[in-house]
């Protein structure tokens, strides 16, 4: 009985504290409604006093607009009619991928084993752009929900033409319009496992191929690495939700409204549902329209109002969007049920979900960096569903390093999801910069990094960017994007119960009947009768009524007479669409702030006060916090901290000397890239993997345990050979004039010395610091006083360096 009484009291508390949030959200809707409809000129005080009546030039102007407005009127229903017309050869042609580029087919996966409607396709460069084809590979996933692949290569400055004009091979994985028959999830990751092999037999001599996932294409990415770590390189996921029940859930925040989708509609049942209906097959066009619900000023409005406008430049961007937009695809039931059931309601993904041949998706076995992009702008992925998974999967940033990972973050501030996969502007900044980081990522220390992108004008209009990353630590970045320690994310715990019964119910009572009255006949007929498909179908030539709009549309553009931009009408035909589009604004944010009011009021108050047993999400915060230097990770780290031979000890010198507390630019990642490939015969002969996995353990022991780091150093090299390289390698580095020209600091300098004195064999030879810091400083002397001999010098004092490094391999040999 007190059980319940608290459960019931933290219920009231609970329901005054979202009373409050409901008020606030729906004060803050208002506002935002009466700051357009002011902007717009709409509160403007009226003169009656200066009233007049009308004038020539009033009837002048008024005669001109409706010349233009009837003109616009039929070149807008021309432009529709000309995107029907497109939705119809689109449709009779196969429903082709939209992509910009030519491509190649390597494989076909309705051939498989266990076909799937997936393939492989080689995009063929461009005239004038050539590609290396041992430089890294990239394949790029598009997401698979509801609309055909083309989205990352949708137009020259997208994810497909930065890596190509970067010089890199490009392979995109496409699908077809319709599923095969029983194909599952684990069977698509399966055959992109496949893929990902022959892009690396095509591509021998170059690094493992950068995998780049789309929105769902991102955690199709991400359960291709950790099912095939051996063969996936760093992997890329734009915009793609990881951790489903993630959102904001704040005052002030923006409202993400589809994660509560989910259990407003009772759950799974209803995808079932709908791909029963379908005789099996899910359509993919209730997924897009999903989609536009979320903003329905844009989806019944804003785009076309727009279009209406520009009427006389708008129309080619316009049907290149639509093109794509109005492709749809569809499913199998046995995928819809898994995605929504394992992903959207479950949220499974990040704690392991079943996979091919009974083996779980664990996300801890993927071994290569990954980048994470995502943006504030977004409420279809929301960056706390982007970033959330990694404290979910790691715990801890020691837990990351202990696993030698290399994650990077990448947070636009404003651009929506759309907008990270087609914007142009993004693809030649965040992309391009993307690709640049991946010619040496493997170069980063393990750890969490946020990457920043400084634009630099040149004065003259052109624009170049530079890269930094910080290194952040995991509680910070969980605790900044989840304000309300994710206790937010309790009530979904209650919608996957809610779910599973109401899935198991549907499956008992409902699904035999609606399968026994479901045909092919009647799911065509479901699927041309739906709304976005009519939208896009009615307005073409095959509509009789339409049949008056081409030609005149071609009397309009012969007689064109636009009306200017300061006319009064057009600026009031601009006011009107304001307020209609602020309307809409408004509606959407009342629909949203009152579906979030009832999602929470429904599972976040009443499901846990009548089931007080419910387990928690945060159980593992009930327990007993530990310390950090008592995570098992750090133990087991320091437990070895006098094993390993020289690849442990290059790595705990590498952490002892790193420069702390600053960011870390990314030329300098790329020449600690170029020096280990320069001196590769001094260096053990790891893979990347590998040697970040002793880094990140390394790492560990020498921020907990500094001192001890530095007496066990010697008892790693244990022959006088290993010895004799490690100081080699020291020295070596230290005199090459593209490392001395970086000041060491002071603490980076005794901690050289210490060392050098910790090594037995380190007091027969002569140190080097002394001359490289003297060196140093005569070479930005003479920078300062003749700039132009700066660089012939610095390639002059490189000889020696590099005949050194001859010497000893002619010696040792």
């Amino acid at each position: 009985m007190p059980v319940r009484q608290q459960g019931l009291t933290e219920s009231a508390e609970r329901a005054a504290r979202l009373a409050r949030l409901y008020q606030h959200r729906t004060q803050v809707a208002q506002k935002r409604f009466k700051d357009r409809v002011e902007q717009a000129g709409l509160a403007w005080p009226v003169d009656a006093s200066s009233a007049r009546l009308p004038t020539w030039e009033f009837w002048n102007d008024w005669a001109r607009y409706v010349v233009d407005s009837s003109q616009r009127s039929v070149l807008f229903l021309d432009t529709l009619r000309q995107r029907g017309n497109n939705y119809l050869e689109h449709e009779k042609a196969g429903r082709p991928p939209l992509l910009h580029f030519e491509c190649e087919m390597v494989l076909d996966a309705r051939g498989f084993t266990r076909p799937v409607n997936y393939a492989l396709v080689r995009i063929v460069p461009p005239k004038g752009v050539t590609v290396d084809p041992k430089k890294r590979p990239y394949v790029i996933i598009d997401p698979r929900a509801g609309h055909g692949p083309g989205i990352g290569g949708f137009k020259d400055d997208s994810q497909v033409g930065v890596a190509l004009r970067a010089g890199h091979p490009v392979y995109f994985v496409i699908f077809f319009p319709d599923p095969q028959p029983g194909q599952t999830l684990p069977d698509v990751c399966t055959a992109e496992q496949i893929f990902v092999r022959k892009v690396r037999e095509l591509h021998p001599d170059s690094l493992k191929p950068a995998i780049v996932g789309n929105c769902q294409g991102g955690w199709a990415a991400m359960m291709l690495a950790s099912s095939d770590p051996d063969d996936t390189g760093p992997i890329v996921i734009n915009g793609a939700p990881m951790s489903y029940w993630g959102g904001a859930f704040n005052e002030g925040e923006t409202e993400n409204p589809m994660r509560y989708s989910g259990g407003l509609l009772g759950g799974s049942w209803l995808s079932s549902l709908s791909a029963d209906l379908g005789n099996g097959v899910f359509d993919g066009a209730h997924l897009v329209s999903n989609f536009a619900n979320l903003n329905p000023a844009n989806a019944l409005w804003d785009k076309y109002y727009n279009l209406y406008a520009k009427i006389d430049t708008e129309p080619p961007r316009f049907l290149e969007f639509e093109r794509w937009w109005g492709g749809f695809y569809l499913m199998n039931r046995e995928e819809i049920d898994w995605i929504v059931q394992n992903l959207f309601v479950g949220n499974k993904l990040w704690s392991g979900t079943m996979g091919s041949n009974g083996k779980s998706f664990d996300l801890r076995e993927i071994r290569s960096p990954i980048v994470l992009f995502a943006s504030m702008g977004d409420n279809i992925t929301p960056p706390e569903q982007a970033f959330n998974w990694v404290a979910d999967v790691y715990g801890s940033t020691d837990e990351i390093k202990a696993r030698g990972q290399v994650i990077i973050g990448l947070l636009h501030k404003n651009i929506g999801h759309l907008g990270i996969f087609v914007s142009g502007k993004v693809a030649t900044k965040e992309h391009a910069q993307i690709v640049e980081v991946l010619e040496s990522i493997e170069a980063l220390p393990p750890g969490l990094y946020g990457m920043h992108i400084e634009e630099i004008g040149d004065g003259n209009g052109k624009v170049r960017y530079e890269v930094s990353f910080v290194e952040k630590q995991l509680e910070e970045i969980a605790a900044q994007f989840n304000r309300f320690e994710r206790k937010d994310e309790e009530p979904f715990e209650a919608v996957a119960e809610m779910s599973e019964f109401n899935q198991k119910a549907y499956e008992l009572f409902a699904q035999p009947l609606v399968q026994a009255m479901s045909n092919e006949t009647t799911a065509e007929i479901g699927r041309r009768l739906n709304p976005m498909r009519l939208e896009q179908s009615i307005p073409s030539d095959r509509n009789p009524w339409f049949a008056w709009v081409a030609p005149m549309a071609e009397v309009v553009r012969g007689a064109r007479q636009a009306a200017p931009e300061g006319s009064p009408f057009k600026q009031a035909e601009r006011v009107a669409s304001t307020w209609i589009s602020a309307s809409l604004d408004y509606y959407r944010d009342i629909r949203d702030a009152a579906s979030e009011a009832l999602f929470f009021q429904t599972f976040g108050i009443l499901f846990p006060a009548l089931h007080p047993g419910m387990r928690k999400r945060d159980a593992k915060a009930s327990q007993e916090t530990i310390s950090p230097r008592d995570q098992p990770v750090v133990q087991e780290a320091l437990a070895a901290i006098g094993q390993g031979g020289y690849a442990e000890a290059l790595a705990r010198a590498a952490c002892l000397l790193a420069r702390r507390g600053e960011p870390l630019p990314l030329a300098r990642v790329e020449l600690k890239s170029q020096l280990a490939r320069e001196y590769a015969d001094l260096l053990p002969p790891l893979s990347a993997e590998a040697w970040h996995a002793i880094r990140g353990r390394q790492e560990l022991i020498c921020r907990y345990e500094p001192e001890r780091a530095l007496q066990t150093l010697a008892g790693l090299l244990k022959s006088a050979e290993d010895r004799e390289r490690f100081v080699d390698l020291l020295d070596r580095l230290l005199a090459d004039p593209r490392v001395s020209v970086i000041r060491a600091t002071p603490a980076q300098e005794a901690t050289y010395e210490r060392i050098r004195e910790v090594l037995p064999s380190a007091v027969t030879r002569q140190p080097l610091l002394a001359a490289a810091r003297k060196r140093t400083r005569t070479q930005s002397s003479t920078s300062a006083a003749k700039p132009k001999t700066k660089t012939t010098k610095t390639v002059k004092a490189a000889s020696p360096a590099r005949a050194a490094a001859k010497t000893t391999r002619g010696a040792r040999k």
